[in-house]
């Protein structure tokens, strides 16, 4: 049903729009969703990444039926079926449509905000970084597809950044979105093959992950009042074990990030992230100011049991448990009452099938209160 859609969709929009050929000149719709009220107490946050359009929409019915207060897209949020530079981006532009075209997804939307930040996928390049050179051309239809105002702080600046702080006093909650792509230096290939990836840890000093301007705003953000903070990395921060894309290929930006942990005194802070078509869940204990937790959720409908027979796990020197290789989703559960945070990892029927509770206590820098 959703590849019907989508090939009625490319068929029709051009026609809309008056035009003769949907490769370059149409736009997708626009997926406009619910508002997000900065007053609202958040209770649940749901998180998903890597969905391809042309499979099942079916889970995202799930995480509608979650009633989660906001639902963070992580990235990879569509898959392009052909990557290229070329500056007009049809293939991206028709992946997206497709996801538009989603009765599940537009369902979801009506009902749930959403809180939005892109992969290489979605931004329209395998692996891609800030040589990209169509990243401009992606980050506009990005603020086309994703409905973003004339107002918000992303149409005047360069990458998909962003922030918000929601709740009242003694209840806020601060959600973070990092770009880690358009403004990232090039990865360190292999010249060996490696068996768990391509890349490898890179200790030059002029690498960069988000770009100094992003550092910067990154650092006042944290600097802000919030009693917890979810911050959104699209690709992973803890794990090690492995040669894909990660924040493990720069040391250095890693451990500047710790250091801004470290520096800023931000309290409440835990991680998501996705990429890696799997599940599982992260502890970094050392050179932070408190034990950080991850929350790794991917795919939403491309796990790496579809793509690979028989996965096996990496070594994960980081991670608490077995990673989870089915379809899967995430949620933060946020009891104010108790103080407590759980992360919980969710399969695409909606039980749990991972699950590391904290209490804010524990999320607090050594003397503070």
């Amino acid at each position: 049903m959703t590849r019907l859609l989508t090939c009625l969709l490319l068929v029709l929009l051009p026609a809309h729009f008056g035009l003769a050929s949907p490769a370059a000149e149409w736009l997708p719709a626009p997926m406009p969703a619910a508002s997000l009220d900065n007053n609202q107490r958040v209770q649940r946050v749901a998180l998903g990444s890597c969905f391809n359009p042309a499979r099942s929409d079916e889970i995202f019915a799930v995480i509608n039926n979650t009633q989660a207060d906001v639902l963070l897209l992580l990235g990879d949020n569509v898959y392009a079926e052909k990557e290229t530079a070329d500056i007009e981006l049809p293939s991206l532009k028709a992946a997206y449509a497709a996801l538009a075209a989603s009765p599940a997804f537009a369902d979801l939307r009506r009902d749930m905000p959403l809180l939005v930040t892109w992969d290489d996928h979605d931004y329209g390049v395998n692996d891609g970084g800030g040589d990209w050179p169509a990243k401009n051309a992606s980050q506009a239809l990005f603020k086309h597809v994703w409905d973003i105002g004339p107002d918000d702080p992303r149409t005047s600046r360069q990458g998909v950044y962003f922030s918000r702080i929601v709740g009242p006093v003694g209840q806020r909650l601060q959600i973070i979105m990092l770009d880690t792509r358009f403004f990232r230096t090039p990865l360190q290939k292999s010249a060996a093959r490696l068996p768990g990836g391509r890349y490898i840890p890179s200790a030059d000093p002029q690498q960069n992950m988000l770009g100094e301007a992003q550092w910067q705003w990154l650092e006042a953000q944290l600097r802000q009042p919030a009693e917890v903070r979810i911050i959104a990395t699209s690709i992973q921060m803890i794990a090690d074990g492995h040669n894909w894309e990660a924040w493990l290929t720069m040391p250095l930006e890693r451990r500047r990030f710790y250091q801004l942990l470290q520096d800023t005194a931000a309290q409440g802070v835990v991680l998501v992230s996705g990429d890696r078509h799997l599940g599982a869940l992260y502890e970094q204990t050392s050179d932070v100011p408190y034990p950080l937790l991850e929350l790794t959720a991917s795919s939403l409908n491309l796990p790496l049991s579809a793509l690979v027979k028989n996965p096996t796990a990496e070594p994960g020197p980081f991670r608490l448990g077995a990673p989870y290789f089915d379809a899967n989703f995430g949620l933060v559960d946020i009891d104010w009452d108790k103080r407590m945070l759980t992360l919980r990892l969710m399969n695409d029927l909606g039980a749990e099938v991972r699950s590391k509770s904290v209490q804010f206590d524990a999320l607090v820098p050594a003397g503070q209160d």
